[in-house]
């Protein structure tokens, strides 16, 4: 039986040379507006989505779609309440960028710690005594882990076997076994934002995480920390940060996520110089992007033969 499928925006040919080799039709999406993505989706049997807002009028429209297909991890732009009524699966790419983003999070610690980016921009304009604002090691210090699925615990294996630092996980349900002589595991969110000299953040957009770091959370940690976000923009108050960078209430940040995400260009975290801002890159690599391509399709082919399902969401 032939299938078709809707990528709504273009992807690597890894994955769309899967779908074709198992006889699949592929449809690429013209734009992602809802009005058009109603259209293209009526004959269509799956979906494969990178940022596009897949809504209930579109999964409505759909009347053959029986998947909808996550390129990366994160599905809060899919109503997944929806898709679950309607019986359509979905699944998304959890192991596709685990360890680019991992990576990605130590380099902005390590930005950090080092003030390369103070270093780069004062050098630029001859001022070569900027030496003497001295950087920090990062052995012994301690980092905060919010969210402590697969990308937190790379993140906590590499800062603390590969730079000596000491580690806390936040996590709402802890297993005691899982604690070693460098990690920590506290469900007291408090109790982290007070003892860390980073936090780096690794939580889906839910509910219960959207404005989760905010004032009270700021007014907790110390004076030199930092915070790294390459979660989801929303995770944090944009005010509260920026009032808690301009106030030096803490040190700095290295954000790659934005509310919305396209930031809009007078967001006043462009204007402070103790924040690195990255365009949402933190997963793009071109190993990556390969695999982020290819595993959605994986998934797709799994739900659609019978299989049983690598990466469920549903």
């Amino acid at each position: 039986m032939s299938y078709k499928v809707l990528i709504t925006e273009d992807i690597d040919k890894e994955g769309k040379d899967y779908l074709k080799k198992f006889g699949y039709e592929i449809k690429i999406a013209e734009n992602i507006r809802e009005e058009t993505l109603i259209k293209e989706v009526k004959d269509c049997d799956a979906i494969l989505v990178r940022m596009a807002l897949i809504t209930a009028k579109i999964m409505e429209a759909g009347i053959k779609l029986k998947v909808i297909s996550k390129f990366g991890v994160g599905v809060d732009n899919i109503d997944v309440k929806e898709a679950t009524k309607r019986g359509i699966r979905v699944t998304n790419s959890p192991e596709s960028n685990k360890n680019t983003v991992a990576e990605y999070t130590m380099g902005l610690i390590i930005s950090l710690a080092k003030k390369l980016f103070l270093y780069d921009r004062e050098l630029r304009k001859g001022n070569f005594n900027i030496r003497e604002n001295l950087s920090m090691d990062l052995e012994g210090k301690v980092l905060g882990i919010i969210g402590a699925g697969s990308i937190g615990k790379l993140v906590a294996t590499k800062a603390s076997k590969g730079f000596g630092m000491k580690v806390i996980e936040f996590k709402r349900n802890i297993n005691e076994l899982e604690e070693s002589e460098y990690i920590e595991i506290t469900d007291d969110l408090e109790y982290v934002f007070k003892h860390s000299d980073f936090i780096s953040l690794h939580v889906p957009l839910t509910e219960s995480t959207k404005n989760l770091i905010g004032e009270r959370e700021f007014s907790l940690m110390k004076p030199e920390a930092f915070l790294i976000n390459t979660a989801r923009g929303e995770v944090v108050n944009n005010n509260a940060l920026v009032e808690a960078l301009l106030n030096n209430k803490i040190a700095g940040a290295a954000i790659d996520v934005y509310e919305g995400e396209v930031p809009s260009e007078d967001n006043p975290i462009f204007k402070l110089e103790n924040v690195i801002v990255t365009p949402h890159t933190a997963a793009h690599t071109e190993e990556a992007m390969k695999r982020m391509s290819l595993h959605p399709a994986i998934g797709i082919q799994e739900i659609l033969s019978g299989k049983d399902v690598s990466w469920p969401v549903n």
